[in-house]
């Protein structure tokens, strides 16, 4: 696999960044901002963050933040295994309403780079898995917001094995078909 894999969806690209391992373990570099200027992104990630979700089937998502303070996010698993998608949600898009889905693992090493005018969420496939991403601007919570995670236009196959484990937010996300997009192709 390249280093850097364009997807279906403009601009979300699949990243695998060499891993360099002996008997102790492995070292790799998981954000190098000179490498990935040669590759024509050119992202200031000013946050990261890091969360653990302790039981298989735990969805998080369809999540975005809107302008003024829209981001791009960095997305690799530190621990276990996550199904990590991203939803275009740009008007006059030719791939809006459409998503793309990869497995991350802390043992595959891959990340999923999401630009602003996307929505994000994973699945857990392992207990205890620990997401680890970086954004682009500042946690936001006037501008936080959410899509249904299993809404039918979109029709995400999540790799459920089970009911989802949902926080109250997600569960009361509306429907693309109910939401106003708040990004234009363009304008991201």
């Amino acid at each position: 696999m390249e280093f850097l894999t364009p997807t279906k969806l403009a601009d979300v690209f699949l990243i695998n960044p060499p891993r360099f391992g002996d008997v102790r373990g492995f070292f790799s570099e998981s954000w190098n901002r000179q490498k990935m200027a040669q590759h024509g992104i050119e992202i200031d990630f000013v946050q990261d963050n890091h969360s653990v979700s302790a039981a298989v089937n735990t969805v998080r998502g369809l999540h975005f933040q809107s302008p003024p303070h829209a981001q791009a996010k960095l997305v690799r698993c530190g621990r276990g295994a996550l199904f990590d998608v991203a939803v275009d949600i740009r008007k006059g898009s030719p791939t809006f309403g459409e998503w793309v889905g990869y497995e991350l693992s802390a043992e595959n090493g891959l990340q999923l780079l999401i630009p602003a005018g996307f929505l994000h969420g994973f699945s857990t496939l392992q207990p205890d898995t620990e997401i680890i991403y970086k954004c682009s601007d500042y946690y936001a919570p006037e501008c936080d917001g959410a899509v249904r995670f299993d809404d039918p236009d979109i029709g995400i196959d999540w790799g459920l094995s089970g009911p989802a484990v949902l926080s109250e937010k997600d569960t009361a996300a509306p429907l693309l078909a109910d939401f106003d997009s708040p990004f234009s192709l363009g304008d991201v």
